[in-house]
């Protein structure tokens, strides 16, 4: 199969030619990201290989189709990208890969608690400066603080046993209770009471339109002041301004993102040559107890060998015709 692979970095064109010595797939690279304004590249693939900012609206699909696309491989857990309609409507195959290394990502989320609360990026600097005072740099003990896990799938089961390891304790939200996370000691209550109740919260859910915009002003002023919100998941979860305005109130203590709603323009890019025209995001970066990164919580060697190898199963079932454990229907 010929696969055009957007948004490509040099770590991908690695692991997917590690993946595919046997040849079985031909692999283009193009590091831009696809949209209509690219679409045009796909002309003479029969797929297209596309990671989380990807465009893959309707216009976009019914462009690449044109050109003779059929067959979409995500190599991303996420799909709210995708126009799952007009893929159902015109039989385009999607295919995700839904469990790279939940370590991963759950490890970077427990990273930027660290981070937070033992203000690790300031003392990081002070040192380099050679000012070796504290003042500024009181944590608390995770151990006994209360960690609300807002999806507790893989990914947020991963991360509630890192939690425990600390001895924290564990309250979850999710549409179907996980009994892993249950002998954990994980108490499963509302959304509601895991707001007022817990020092932490993390987000490990899926972006849908009912999880859109779930941290939001009414859900910010429940919180205990000073809460600790850290988001791995996916930016549209968190409405940005209310957050802003959480963090100048004093009920959002510490924010740790790996995501950002409006990152499509920003990450994964090298913007240090020019002026960011995003005020929101700048706002950001000028508190000193948010701390950003741009989208790495998956970056790890043993994530992209399972994204690279679960990327050629995938489209090796939908060349063969075969039932695909990883499609995506609407």
């Amino acid at each position: 199969m010929n696969v055009a692979v957007f948004s490509a970095r040099p770590y991908d064109e690695f692991s997917f030619n590690e993946a595919n010595q046997s040849g079985e797939h031909t692999f283009t690279y193009f590091e831009a990201r696809l949209s209509l304004k690219t679409a045009n590249l796909c002309e003479g693939y029969d797929a297209v290989c596309v990671f989380i900012n990807d465009d893959l609206g309707a216009a976009v699909l019914e462009a690449i189709a044109s050109f003779g696309v059929r067959f979409i491989a995500l190599r991303c857990a996420g799909f709210n990208q995708v126009d799952l309609e007009y893929t159902a409507a015109h039989g385009i195959k999607v295919a995700r890969v839904p469990a790279y290394s939940p370590y991963a990502v759950a490890e970077h989320a427990a990273a930027l608690i660290l981070a937070l609360n033992r203000k690790i990026y300031r003392a990081y600097n002070r040192v380099r400066d050679d000012n070796f005072m504290l003042n500024g740099l009181l944590g608390f003990d995770l151990h006994g603080q209360t960690v609300g896990v807002i999806g507790t799938g893989k990914i947020g089961e991963c991360f509630a046993r890192i939690m425990a390891g600390f001895g924290c304790r564990l309250l979850g939200y999710d549409v179907q209770e996980n009994t892993a996370c249950k002998e954990l000691g994980m108490q499963y209550v509302s959304l509601e009471e895991l707001f007022s109740s817990s020092k932490v919260i993390s987000l490990h859910c899926p972006l849908l339109p009912q999880t859109h915009h779930l941290i939001n002003e009414e859900a910010i002023a429940s919180f205990q002041p000073g809460t600790m919100l850290i988001n791995t998941s996916r930016g549209g979860l968190i409405d940005t301004p209310a957050v802003i305005q959480g963090i100048k109130s004093g009920q959002i203590g510490y924010l740790g993102i790996d995501v950002y709603e409006q990152e499509a323009d920003l990450f994964f890019n090298d913007h240090s040559d020019s002026i960011i025209q995003d005020d929101t995001f700048q706002l950001l970066q000028s508190f000193p107890n948010v701390v950003i990164t741009a989208h790495q919580a998956f970056f790890t060697r043993e994530a992209l060998g399972n994204i690279a190898k679960t990327t050629l199963e995938n489209l090796d079932d939908m060349a063969m015709g075969r039932p695909c454990k990883n499609e995506v229907k609407a």
